[in-house]
């Protein structure tokens, strides 16, 4: 019977702990003045899960600093990986569906454009990097052409879409705004 006593006890502890860190996360995001967009006057997003994930993935920012560190220290700068092909592989097919996603939300002029580019272009930074720094020395040549000539411009092109796709989509807000909330016009097909 120890055990079904402790219950409301462990019960009790984590509620005042997650009371505690609700009341950290609230002071946090009170200190943080919002972005100074028309849309957030009248659609300020105040979701528990929003106002978390500042606080949150700020410290996973600072707990990475050290990690890293720690990493760039313990690591071998030579590593021989028995799936190096499947990882390579499967980063490929992501970043197939990325381009894809894109493609299709950029062909019907969707909302969703802005975060399939993001992520787009967040994967082919990547890939260009890996690329480059993983290639033998007498690939780097290639590595670095293909990183400069294509990855990264297309990577700027996409961080394009998703800046003018959200400068749009504001926009769009302010504009529905203004009349009062109706509906927009419809779509021609």
């Amino acid at each position: 019977m120890q055990g079904a006593d402790a219950v409301p006890e462990v019960r009790e502890a984590a509620v005042g702990l997650a009371e505690e860190a609700e009341g950290a996360a609230e002071k946090l995001d009170s200190k943080v003045r919002r972005a100074p967009e028309p849309e957030n006057t009248v659609l300020v997003d105040n979701a528990r899960v929003v106002r978390w994930a500042g606080p949150a993935f700020a410290l996973f920012t600072v707990i990475l600093l050290p990690w890293t560190i720690y990493l760039g220290f313990s690591l071998p700068s030579y590593q021989l990986s028995s799936h190096y092909d499947i990882a390579w592989s499967g980063f490929d097919v992501l970043l197939m569906a990325a381009l894809a996603s894109t493609a299709y939300f950029a062909l019907r002029r969707s909302r969703y454009l802005a975060p399939a580019a993001t992520a787009t272009a967040t994967l082919l930074v990547v890939d260009a990097w890996f690329d480059v720094m993983t290639s033998p020395a007498n690939q780097l040549a290639q590595s670095l052409l293909l990183a400069v000539l294509i990855e990264l411009p297309l990577a700027a092109v996409c961080g394009w879409l998703s800046y003018h796709t959200e400068h749009l989509e504001g926009r769009r807000m302010i504009l529905l705004l203004g009349r009062g909330g109706s509906k927009p016009p419809p779509e021609r097909p």
